[in-house]
This record gives C-alpha cells, structure tokens and sequence, in this order.
C-alpha cells in the first residue's frame, strides 16, 4: 500500500520538460531539473520517481503539446491532471515568469487543489475534432481566396453583373476576362486556380467527413443533432466533435457555460450587473450554433427536408427537435418584437438551443453506450 503522494509539475515545451516535485513534509516544492520532451525521457522520469512506498500524480497545463504525455502517463498507471490554463490561479504582484516557477507552482497547486482539469478527449474523438477543424481551416482559406480574387478584379474594373457568384455564369465570365499586361493575367490566372484547387481540396475533405461519421461511435448522436432545425450534417459534427460526450454534463446550465454563452457578470453588494455573454469557451461550437440560430426567424414547420433529416433518428428525439423548434422560433419573434438587436436575439436562441441538444444526447445515451460496450 502507498503510504505517501508526490505531486509532480511538468512544464511542456517542444524540447524540454522542466519538473518540479511536491514531497511530503516539504513546504515548499523542489526542483527536480529538466528532460527531453520524448515518451522516452518521460517513462524513464516516472520509473525514477517511482519507489513503490509513494504515490506519483503528475499534472501539467494544457497547451500546443497536446495530449500524448496524458495518454502515455495513464497507460503507465500514473493519475494526470492536465490543467486549464485560464483557471490557474495568478498571484497579482508577480512580475517573473520562468520555466522552473511554472513547474513549482503547478505541483504546488495541484497539491492543495487548486487546479481545475480540462476534459481530455479519447483518440478517436480527437481524430475526428482534428478533421473537423481541418475542413473548417480550409474553408477559411478557400474565403480569403476569393476575397483577393473579387478585390483584384474590382481594382481592374472588372464587375460582375450576374445574381450570384457561386454559378456556372460566373465560371464561364471568370474565363472571358482578359488583360493586357501578361504578368496581370499570370496573376488572374493564379488566383483563379487556387480558388478551383482549394473548392476540390473542400470537396475531398467533406468526402472524408461522410465517410468517417459512418465508422464512429458518436454517429447516433450525430443523427440526433441534425433532426434539429439549423443543424446541417457538418454542423452535427461539429458540436459532436467539440463536446464529445454532452452526458458529462449534469445540467444544461453547465453546458452553456462551458461553451460561454452565458452573461458575464459583474455585481457587488446590493448592485447586480451583467454584461455580455462571456466567451469562455469553444470558439468554434459559439460559431456554428450562431449560424444555426439564424434559421429560427422563420416560422415553425416540418418541411420536407427536415422530416428527411429527422427520419434516421427515434421518435423520441424528432419529438424533441419539434419541440424545440416550436419554442425557439417563438422565442426569436418575441425577443425580436421586443426590440432587441437580432445579434442578441440569435445568441440567446444558441444558448437555448444548447440545452435542446444536451437533452436529445441524454436521450440517445443508452444507444451510444450499447455499440460501445459491444466493441469492447
């Protein structure tokens, strides 16, 4: 039986972990020294440390490393904190920021816990977070391309009069544009085919994506999320891939928070005062759900699409999508007829779609758990 625990700091960089020991009967923490940032460097640390008379738990602050000294620590037998870095406490008055103060502080903090952990997805759920933000980064990409490529026609006076720009008219205007100078058309040409490389390089991603829904553990819940109105079978994933598991949620206040869409608050004594939401948490989950909230303005109807979408899900969850159609387009004409801006109108509707999606993954819970268990 371990009679004693050691709290062990780790600072990550790219090549070097600094790592600073909480012992009992010290006050203060010590420091050990550094290593190399290798699997190796760190199994060999652990064996080290490792007496048999106490207990190791290791922690270290969340950041660009990742989480492969987690798994690998885990898969040793060792507990791991990875810790959030915005809820690390600060002390005010300190000026100096050093590798070795980070390492003691954070065996220090997690000695008297103070540290507050983040969640820690399973490969699998980063795999698919990884693809997910891979497309959304190519897409912001294909924008920025076509931006540079309007902005240099614009410059050139060359204006398109057609309806839309996404079309095979403007594909085939695209390739009556001529300029005088050689080098201009080089460079019109360029962009042009940068925008068609990057529109196949998207294509070939969402290929990917449909693929890799079919073969993953979330795909019912996935299935769930897009009976709801709004949310498209890219938007699905998404959440899907940002949240994981919802269910570790007990509250869907909880849910909200995590993701920021509540009010900041800041009050004193008799004097409540709130401000805006408080964008704490996952940019891209805020996004999507925005762009989601936008779809709310009309009025409540199953249409043709959304009973197609809907029909690969149980009854019980297109009961709840329904549900939360009905409340939420009611909500936006109230809110809107208050006179609210229509930007706070769809953040508050996000916020409250958020808890229609934490209930359809309560529901779809028992579906998630049995392939699971029947894979293992």
């Amino acid at each position: 039986m371990r009679k004693y625990t050691k709290f062990v700091g780790l600072d990550l960089h790219q090549h070097s972990t600094t790592v600073a020991i909480a012992e009992p009967g010290r006050r203060q923490p010590r420091l050990f020294g550094q290593i190399a940032s290798t699997p190796l460097a760190l199994a060999e640390l652990a064996a080290r440390l490792d007496d048999g008379q106490t207990e190791l738990q290791f922690c270290y602050e969340a950041g660009p490393c990742g989480y492969g000294a987690y798994r690998q620590l885990k898969a040793l037998g060792y507990e791991c904190l990875v810790a959030a870095p915005s809820l690390i406490p600060r002390r005010p008055g300190e000026r100096i920021k050093t590798d070795r103060r980070d390492a003691r502080r954070l065996a220090e903090q997690h000695r008297s816990g103070e540290l507050t952990s983040v969640w820690v997805p399973a490969a699998e759920q980063e795999a698919m977070r990884d693809l997910v933000r891979c497309r959304e980064d190519l897409k912001h990409m294909s924008r920025q391309l076509k931006q540079r490529l309007h902005g240099f026609l614009l410059r050139h006076g060359r204006v398109y009069t057609g309806r839309s720009k996404g079309t095979q008219a403007y594909g085939r205007w695209l390739e009556q544009q001529r300029f005088e100078s050689p080098v201009q058309q080089i460079v019109f040409q360029e962009y042009v085919d940068g925008v068609a490389q990057m529109q196949a390089r998207l294509a070939g991603l969402e290929t990917e994506l449909a693929k890799a829904r079919q073969a993953w553990s979330l795909a019912p819940v996935v299935d769930g999320y897009v009976a709801l109105r709004g949310v498209a079978a890219l938007t699905g994933m998404t959440v899907a891939a940002e949240l994981g598991d919802v269910t570790r949620f007990d509250s869907p206040r909880q849910l909200m928070a995590y993701v920021g869409l509540v009010p900041s608050e800041h009050s004193s004594g008799s004097a409540r005062r709130q401000g805006g939401i408080t964008k704490a948490g996952n940019a891209h989950l805020r996004r999507v759900l925005g762009e989601a909230a936008w779809c709310y303005r009309f009025p409540a109807r199953k249409t043709a699409a959304l009973q197609r979408q809907a029909e690969h899900t149980t009854p019980a969850v297109q009961a709840l999508a329904w549900k939360a159609q009905k409340r939420l387009c009611g909500r936006y004409r109230h809110l809107t007829n208050r006179g609210l801006p229509k930007g706070k109108v769809c953040t508050a509707i996000a916020r409250e779609l958020l808890g229609f999606i934490w209930a359809i993954a309560w529901e779809l819970k028992p579906a998630v758990a049995a392939p699971t268990a029947q894979r293992a």
